[in-house]
């Protein structure tokens, strides 16, 4: 189908009972969750991630048949920072910490020998429907791709905020529209036979990958959390390059189409570029300028790794149990296209 970028999305269909209660107050129809229910909901669970998915996407799109002036409703914003306050501690307790924002960068610039992550499985073994509920899931990001990371652009200053905003305009295409990278993603989805339209397949997304874009908003609205968003840019940008690779790679080997293997292929020249400039430019900017943002950079980068990490093992044990990632109607329709 034809990307409309002027398209609001649909609200989608209420996983629990804290995301039935955030949807009903954005169309005015009824009241916010109860203190109790987001203290009950699973923080990494269906409801809980969708009611905070909810409450960002104001700050993008929007839906349709919400008001515009939701985004800031001063209820909605407490109820979005209770829902924030969990996901936040949840992960700060949760992840696995570096000593310091050097080990932590060495690390990424480590590729395992034997690596075991999705776009190993799929560069590898991946079938065809494998590649088309990856494109699916990634689509929630990839569609909004770089905007998360833009907050931080006012944020910043000197050579942090050079380095950020040079990288940013590759990632916008470098002022050719048809070059931006949200448009390169469209144009692969088109490919592999899936409607770009934006938020299409949020209903689809599981509540991994919806914890993956949460990140990025949590850390892109937050001025205090501007180091561990610059962390999660790291963490993106110096991992990009090898993973394209490979995924470039499961587009040829899968038969996928050109626009397929261009957006991967692009991105791994684009991106061995850009790890230079955010380690020295802007990860070095910035703890410049504010060495005490050094634990936050290492919390963005760990807590990256986490969230994607636990995308990764989601993904991988449902194809190897040889069913769909995906959660509703969709998935039949994607999966048997091969």
């Amino acid at each position: 189908m034809p990307h409309d970028p002027h398209q609001e999305p649909a609200l989608p269909s209420a996983r629990g009972p804290v995301s039935v209660a955030v949807g009903e107050y954005l169309l005015g129809t009824g009241a916010l969750p109860r203190h109790e229910s987001v203290a009950g909901a699973d923080v990494y669970g269906d409801d809980l991630q969708l009611a905070l998915y909810l409450c960002y996407e104001l700050h993008y799109r929007g839906f349709a048949g919400v008001p515009a002036e939701r985004e800031w409703d001063p209820d909605l914003l407490r109820t979005r920072a209770a829902l924030e306050h969990r996901f936040l501690s949840a992960l700060r307790t949760d992840t696995p910490a570096h000593d310091s924002v050097e080990d932590a960068v060495a690390d990424l610039l480590v590729e395992p020998v034997e690596g075991t992550g999705v776009s190993h499985f799929l560069s590898k073994e991946g079938e065809l429907w494998q590649v088309r509920e990856y494109a699916a899931q990634r689509s929630l990001y990839h569609l909004k791709e770089a905007d998360p990371h833009a907050w931080v652009l006012p944020r910043l200053w000197g050579r942090a905020k050079a380095g950020m905003a040079a990288v940013e305009f590759d990632e916008f295409g470098g002022g050719r529209p048809e070059r931006v990278h949200a448009r390169l993603f469209a144009d692969l989805m088109t490919d592999l036979d899936l409607d770009t339209t934006y938020g299409h397949y949020l209903d689809d997304a599981c509540a991994e990958m919806l914890a993956t874009v949460n990140l990025m908003s949590l850390l892109g609205l937050h001025r205090s959390l501007r180091g561990a968003l610059v962390g999660h840019f790291a963490a993106v940008e110096i991992t990009s390059s090898p993973g394209s690779r490979r995924l470039a790679d499961a587009m040829r080997r899968t038969g996928a189409g050109p626009a397929a293997e261009h957006f991967y292929d692009e991105h791994v020249e684009a991106d061995a570029v850009h790890e230079q400039v955010v380690r020295h430019d802007v990860i070095g900017g910035l703890l410049a300028e504010e060495p005490h943002l050094a634990a936050d950079v290492a919390f963005g980068i760990d807590a990256t790794g986490f969230v994607e990490d636990r995308l990764g093992e989601r993904l991988l044990d449902d194809w190897r149990a040889g069913r769909s990632s995906l959660r509703t109607r969709q998935a039949s329709e994607i999966s048997h296209i091969s």
